[in-house]
C-alpha cells in the first residue's frame, strides 16, 4: 500500500527557497474538478472562517505565499496543522520564519483583497507525534483581531455532528488532482463522516500511519472521488455548522478505502486561550 502524506502544499518553481516534497501517495491522479478533490468553488464571504497561511519568503508570491489552510475559532486565534509548521514543511525552524501571516477574506489567491495579518505567536502541540500523525494542530495567536462574524463555533465532544453518516464539508485551495496542480481559488467538497471502524480498517498502524479515534475522525466516501488533497492541510472539516476537524493526513487523493482523515476538534479545545 503506498505511503500516505501529510496535505500541505509543497512549492516546486526553482524562485521558491526550497523545501522538501512530501511524497503523493497515489500515483494515478483522481478524477477530480476542483482544488479539493470532487468538489467546486466557493466564496469566502459565504465561509468567512476559512483562512490561509501564507509566507512569501518560502512559498513565492504567485499564490500570496500560501502552503496549507486554518481556520477561526477566536477573534484572534486561528486552528490549523501541526505538521504545517515543521521543518519538513517550511524549509527552516518555525522560530526562523520572518513573516508567517494568515490571509483572510481572500478568494483568489492571485489578488489582493481581503486581509494579511501577521501570526504573533505560533505555539504547536506539544504532545504531536508525528510517527502516528497523532495531536496533529497548532494554535496561531494574531497580531490583530478579526471581526466576531469570521469565529466558526466548534464541536465539543458527543456532538451530534461527529456522528458516522454526518454530511461534512472540507475547504481548501489544495491540489486537484494528487499530481499537484494546484488552483487559485477556495473550493470545498461535500463528504461523509465515517466510521471508526472503517478508518481503523484503512490505517491499522503501518507505514500508511495509525489511526486513533481519541484525536482523530475520518471522512470522505467509501467508494472514493471526494476528499481534501495536498495543499489542504490545516484546513476545515465543517458538519451542521460546527468546525470538527482539520485536514491532516491521508493515503493518496480521492481513492476508494483510504479517507481522509482529520485531526478531531474536540481533542484540541483544551489547548485554546480562554475566551474573553
Amino acid at each position: 500500500m503506498p505511503r500516505p502524506f501529510a496535505r500541505t502544499f509543497t512549492a516546486t518553481l526553482a524562485l521558491v527557497a526550497p523545501v522538501v516534497a512530501l511524497p503523493l501517495a497515489s500515483t494515478t491522479p483522481a478524477a477530480a474538478d476542483s482544488v479539493v478533490v470532487g468538489g467546486g468553488p466557493v466564496r469566502v464571504a459565504d465561509s468567512p472562517w476559512v483562512v490561509a497561511l501564507s509566507s512569501r519568503d518560502r512559498f513565492g508570491g504567485t499564490r500570496s505565499g500560501q502552503f496549507c489552510g486554518g481556520v477561526v475559532v477566536g477573534r484572534s486565534t486561528v486552528l490549523t496543522a501541526a505538521h504545517c509548521l515543521g521543518e519538513e514543511v517550511l524549509g527552516v525552524r518555525l522560530g526562523e520564519m520572518s513573516d508567517l501571516k494568515v490571509i483572510a477574506g481572500r478568494d483568489d489567491l492571485g489578488r489582493a483583497q481581503g486581509r494579511e495579518i501577521s501570526v504573533r505567536e505560533a505555539k504547536v502541540n506539544p504532545e504531536y507525534d508525528s510517527s502516528s500523525n497523532s495531536g496533529d494542530f497548532a494554535v496561531l495567536s494574531l497580531a490583530s483581531p478579526l471581526p466576531q462574524g469570521y469565529v466558526i463555533g466548534m464541536a465539543a465532544a458527543g456532538d451530534q455532528a461527529y456522528q458516522p453518516g454526518t454530511r461534512a464539508t472540507v475547504y481548501g485551495w489544495g491540489d486537484t488532482t494528487g499530481s499537484g496542480d494546484y488552483a487559485r481559488t477556495l473550493h470545498s467538497a461535500q463528504v461523509r463522516v465515517l466510521p471508526d471502524a472503517t478508518c481503523q480498517e484503512a490505517y491499522p498502524g503501518n507505514s500508511d500511519g495509525k489511526y486513533s479515534a481519541a484525536s482523530m475522525l475520518c471522512a470522505g466516501e467509501l467508494e472514493g472521488g471526494r476528499d481534501a488533497c495536498q495543499g489542504d492541510s490545516g484546513g476545515p472539516l465543517v458538519a451542521r455548522g460546527r468546525l470538527i476537524g482539520l485536514v491532516s493526513w491521508g493515503s493518496g487523493c480521492g481513492r476508494a478505502g483510504s479517507p481522509g482523515v482529520y485531526t478531531r476538534v474536540s481533542s484540541a479545545a483544551r489547548a485554546l486561550p480562554p475566551r474573553g
